[in-house]
């Protein structure tokens, strides 16, 4: 592509740098300067104009944007027409986008002139939201490097996984001191976490926090009213492997996956599953509405994505979440609170 200060004479069939105002006439940057247009700008003054042309094996912005827009997209994603050289790309159902990060970098790493923009990995997201955005910068770019863009990645490297899991059972312990509101709002909470998904809540079991209760309602919760993903609220948090739900889970016929995360709020979270059916053994924070290192994890569950030790264990760059006002001791120091986290 040739860019640069060209006679206005000679400039028709070029495509505008800049915008352009003569008079009435207003052309937009990117516009095609057409015979007429230049008698325009020559009345107004303007003998030169900054112009592009495109050579011999080039392509157009919105050809390439387009073209690479699609190589990019994989399942659950959808692509818009592209304008001034940009083409967005948009979730076609509910669900978490996942982002092959290396091939992203790949794809930007080959000429300046091509762009991709995405937002960041397990990114829950609604029908019809903007995931990506494809951005040629200059007016055209050569042929072969486009080809080189879109052969950095054999597969597309984004795509959306749907929520699979619908039907979610609830364990509630209980001890003394611990009020039936509190509960209340901890399930008020979860249905609103799960509406976007649309999961719902098929089990509400209040038990004391004693390992055999917990696995008789897991127990149950599974093979009676069929659900398909189990959370433990317990009444104390989980200190240690072999504390009640722990002990619980594993009385159960199941098994612990991982204790503790590297997300705060969100530390003591125990990830788990009996059989086929993840269980989540969830922090104190996870009963109050912000965000938190349980959502992180409920979400990656509902899209029925396996979440093993080292997906929690990569969790920790950017898993320092915004304070709760509300937990009993934030973390500047002072007593150890045993719900904080």
């Amino acid at each position: 592509m040739k860019f640069g200060r060209v006679p206005t004479a000679r400039a028709a069939g070029l495509i505008t740098a800049h915008t352009l105002r003569a008079g009435s006439l207003t052309l937009r940057k990117g516009s095609r300067l057409r015979p007429e247009h230049l008698h325009h700008l020559q009345e107004a003054g303007l003998d030169e104009v900054v112009a592009a042309s495109l050579e011999p094996g080039d392509i157009g912005e919105d050809e390439a944007a387009s073209h690479l827009a699609e190589r990019i997209a994989g399942d659950g994603l959808r692509r818009e027409p592209a304008f001034t050289g940009r083409c967005n790309l948009f979730a076609g159902l509910a669900g978490l986008l996942l982002v092959e990060r290396a091939g992203i970098d790949a794809i930007n790493g080959v000429d300046e002139a091509i762009t991709v923009a995405t937002l960041a990995p397990f990114r829950p997201v609604a029908a019809d939201e903007m995931v990506a955005t494809v951005k040629i910068i200059p007016y055209a770019v050569p042929g072969p490097v486009l080809a080189m863009a879109c052969a950095a990645v054999r597969e597309p490297p984004l795509r959306i996984a749907p929520y699979r899991r619908r039907r979610v059972g609830v364990v509630s312990t209980l001890l003394p001191g611990l009020k039936p509101a509190t509960v209340d709002k901890t399930l008020r909470n979860l249905r609103h976490r799960l509406a976007p998904t649309g999961a719902a809540v098929i089990g509400d079991v209040r038990i004391p926090h004693e390992p055999g209760a917990v696995a008789e309602a897991v127990a149950t919760l599974v093979e009676q009213s069929g659900a398909d993903l189990v959370l433990i609220f317990g009444a104390s948090a989980i200190a240690d492997r072999r504390d009640v739900i722990p002990m619980g889970i594993e009385a159960a016929g199941g098994h612990v996956v991982h204790l503790g995360m590297p997300v705060d709020p969100g530390n003591l979270l125990l990830v788990g599953a009996r059989g086929d059916v993840p269980v989540i053994g969830a922090p104190g924070c996870a009963r109050s509405p912000k965000e938190n290192g349980f959502d992180w994890v409920l979400q990656r569950h509902l899209a029925d994505l396996a979440v093993a030790r080292s997906d929690i264990v990569a969790m920790g760059v950017g898993g320092l979440l915004t304070e709760i006002v509300s937990r009993p001791q934030p973390r500047d120091g002072g007593e150890r609170a045993d719900d904080d986290a």
